[in-house]
């Protein structure tokens, strides 16, 4: 066990990635498995989890997230602070990440500001039978798959961009799909202290996986009764 997110000097150290293309995730749970509380996973959270979210955004070439998710938690434009976007350049990456959204339907609103007001172009990742219609305004339309996205090939297109640290939040879905196409390298989990009762999912879903797929712990960090967790391949 390590000491708390607030006693540790350098969160970035301890959370770098290797050099390789890499996809991580982040999720938080209850402790009685809940992926969220009424419909979020905001209430889930606490500030020493905030900080981890933050670091693992400023280390991402792409953070990627399903239209579902984009919607129903209320994301904003994927802006940094100023001393994290001092830390990208310094370390060679650009100054803000590329937020990419996977939809199917392309049925997304080009006036949401996560797209609307992003401050790099976003990407959305659909299928050749969707209708991208105005959303090609405001976002990079990247085609993967027929009749459903391809998730390998539309990773193996990121990194054709340069995109090659993948950072993943979700939602359910997309974790499900993820990890039945074998690209899940790493997975940082929050347990939050809390009982959520029956109802709420899980923070994967989706079609069952054909054999389990075994993660190591890389660390675990205590503070205000949360516990983060790092597993990786």
């Amino acid at each position: 066990m390590r000491p708390s997110p607030d006693e540790l000097p350098d969160l970035a150290e301890l959370y770098r990635t290797p050099p390789d293309p890499w996809l991580r995730l982040n999720f938080v749970s209850s402790l009685d498995g809940a992926g969220h509380v009424d419909g979020r996973s905001e209430p889930l959270s606490g500030p020493a989890d905030k900080r981890v979210f933050g670091i693992l955004r400023m280390l991402c070439d792409a953070l990627v997230v399903g239209a579902g998710t984009l919607r129903e938690e209320g994301y904003h434009a994927l802006r940094l602070d100023a001393g994290r976007r001092a830390w990208r350049v310094a370390h060679g990456m650009s100054e803000y990440p590329t937020l990419v959204v996977v939809s199917a339907r392309c049925d997304l609103d080009p006036a949401h500001e996560a797209l609307a007001d992003a401050p790099v172009r976003p990407i959305i990742v659909t299928r050749a039978a969707a209708e991208p219609g105005p959303l090609a305004a405001v976002a990079d339309i990247v085609v993967a798959g027929d009749d459903q996205v391809d998730l390998p090939a539309a990773v193996a297109l990121l990194h054709e961009r340069g995109l090659r640290q993948i950072l993943s939040e979700g939602g359910p879905q997309l974790f499900g799909s993820l990890t039945a196409a074998g690209l899940v390298d790493e997975l940082c989990l929050t347990l939050s202290p809390l009982l959520a009762g029956p109802g709420a999912g899980r923070i994967t879903a989706g079609p069952p996986i054909d054999m389990p797929q075994a993660l190591t712990l890389r660390h675990a960090l205590l503070a205000e009764g949360l516990l983060l967790l790092r597993y990786s391949r």
